[in-house]
Formats: C-alpha cells, sequence, structure tokens
C-alpha cells in the first residue's frame, strides 16, 4: 500500500478514535448523572435501569471498536496494515474505506462469519 493511502486510513482512524473517546467519556458522564438521580418509583428504576444498559451495552461495543483502531494504527506504523489475518491477502481498498479497521477480506470475514 502507498504511504498516501496509509496516511489516508491513518487520518480516518485517528478520527474515529478521537470520536469513540468523546462518546465513551459523554456517556460514562450521563451514567454518573443517572446513578445520582433520585428514583421515586418503581417505573423511575426500571427506566433508569433499561438506560443503563443500553448505554453500556454502547460502552462495550465502542471499547471493542477503539480496541481493533488501536491494533489497526499500530498495523499502520508497522507498514503491516490491509493484509488478511486469515489468507495474508491484501484486503481490497473498498473494503477498507467501508471498515478501514477490517483485519479480514471480505471471504475470510465469511469463513469467519459462518465459524461462529
Amino acid at each position: 500500500m502507498q504511504e498516501s493511502e496509509l496516511n489516508y486510513f491513518k487520518e480516518i482512524l485517528e478520527s474515529r478514535k478521537e470520536q469513540i473517546e468523546k462518546n465513551i467519556n459523554g456517556v460514562n458522564d450521563e451514567l454518573d448523572q443517572l446513578s445520582g438521580q433520585e428514583l421515586n418509583d418503581e417505573g423511575d428504576h426500571a427506566s433508569n435501569s433499561n438506560n443503563s444498559m443500553i448505554e453500556s451495552a454502547i460502552v462495550t461495543q465502542q471499547n471493542k471498536e477503539l480496541q481493533e483502531i488501536n491494533v489497526t494504527l499500530g498495523k499502520i506504523s508497522e507498514k503491516t496494515y490491509g493484509i488478511c489475518e486469515m489468507c495474508e491477502d491484501p484486503i481490497g481498498f473498498q473494503r477498507l474505506k467501508v471498515k478501514p479497521h477490517a483485519i479480514y477480506c471480505i471471504d475470510c470475514r465469511e469463513i469467519v462469519e459462518k465459524s461462529k
């Protein structure tokens, strides 16, 4: 992959990383606010609990994506970015445009998903 392409994806990944970190911090602040609220009845408790579960699921998913982005940024630094971890063929440029932190080409991704 050319240096200009690596820089293109690095900028996208760093921007997404920054966005995720802001989201996680915002959700954590919101969860702190929810836990500090005075709850008057069972409905309030149920609503608060439901909001907390949803927010926790979002944070979990975004933490996973953040880890994948950090691994991918390391691959860019090592110049191994864009190589499928299963078959070691290049991952298509269009696939990387859709999911810049992809670790599998389309064919291998399908194999991995079917085996789960």
